[in-house]
């Protein structure tokens, strides 16, 4: 970080401020840009996503309703913690307060836990789409799903502060924002080795084992009704067995980048547990770690709905207006 000048303190009124690092005004206005482009950007994709779904009726089904509730929690990352986190590197000090200080990582902590949470919904509810289609309409209804979307936001809001997630860390920094901190300006969140590795386990190693393992056998089942598909079709019809054998490539793609993606976002975040280090925003190249994770919120709308032939039509009856129009909600979208 170039320091021009010489420090100043955060706060000149405080004895104890910290000194703040002053940036070069180009490099300042380019980090504010980037920063309000990405919160911006996440905030509209899974605004799209949430309106679309809400706004017609065909789109109400269980499995519209989790990428919903997964648009919200993406959304909510965006337009709360984007902001804050990249607030925090941009100004070098902690301006936000004692209070933010306190909760600001508990909202962090809860709707990134949501987030994985209803991606390993979604798992399961393709899984039983695909493997087990006969039982499918009677597991998989808007009650149970709607339950499972209560169960996946309490549960993460229970577990992040309770006594299972480092000994209330979190419930102790909400207490006592300042005991990690050096000086007036810092918001310093420390996760220790042990308890970030019961979380490793718990947030990311659980959750990432089951979605793999679910779309591995949702892909090889998969594979085999293609195979047996093509079989019966190549005798009669080359043109109809090409086609299968290009959708059995996009599936395979497609499961290929869920995963891909996930642990791209997730696996740097852990790296300090994964090193046998403490987890701290103290960290030099914590920041970096963190908007790896952040941009998963920005990709899962991309991940989870572009892929869908509706949700591209849903975007152009939305900005050509045609939402408007009387019955919209009633327009045949699938």
């Amino acid at each position: 970080m170039d320091q021009t000048g010489s420090p100043q303190l955060c706060f000149p009124n405080f004895n104890t401020s910290c000194r703040r690092l002053l940036r070069p005004p180009s490099e300042a206005v380019l980090l504010y840009t980037l920063l309000g482009f990405a919160s911006l950007l996440t905030v509209t994709l899974n605004s799209l996503v949430i309106f679309s779904i809400s706004h017609f009726r065909q789109l109400h089904t269980p499995t519209n309703t989790l990428l919903l509730s997964l648009a919200v929690c993406d959304m909510l990352l965006g337009l709360l913690v984007m902001p804050i986190e990249g607030l925090r590197y941009i100004e070098t000090c902690w301006l936000l307060g004692r209070l933010l200080c306190a909760l600001s990582p508990y909202i962090f902590y809860c709707l990134i836990s949501a987030s994985l949470g209803h991606m390993v919904l979604i798992s399961i509810v393709r899984y039983l789409t695909i493997c087990d289609p006969l039982k499918h309409s009677s597991k998989i209804t808007m009650t149970n799903v709607k339950m499972c979307i209560l169960l996946c936001w309490t549960s993460s809001v229970i577990y992040n502060g309770s006594i299972i997630y480092n000994g209330l860390i979190l419930m102790e920094h909400m207490g006592n924002p300042d005991r990690f901190s050096s000086c007036h300006g810092e918001c310093v969140v420390v996760v220790n080795y042990i308890p970030g590795t019961i979380d490793l386990f718990v947030t990311f190693v659980g959750p990432c084992t089951v979605m793999v393992v679910l779309y591995l056998k949702v892909f090889l089942v998969a594979l085999s009704q293609m195979r047996v598909i093509q079989s019966q079709t190549a005798a009669t019809n080359a043109k109809a067995a090409l086609t299968t054998k290009q959708s059995q490539g996009k599936a395979a793609r497609t499961l290929g980048i869920l995963i891909v993606v996930f642990l791209m976002c997730f696996c740097p975040y852990y790296y300090p547990t994964f090193a046998g280090e403490d987890t701290s925003t103290n960290l030099s190249y914590y920041f970096i770690l963190t908007w790896i994770e952040l941009l998963n919120s920005c990709l899962n709308p991309l991940i989870y709905a572009m892929f869908y032939p509706w949700f591209r039509k849903a975007i152009k009856l939305i900005f050509t207006l045609r939402i408007l129009q009387v019955h919209s909600r009633e327009v045949c979208i699938v």
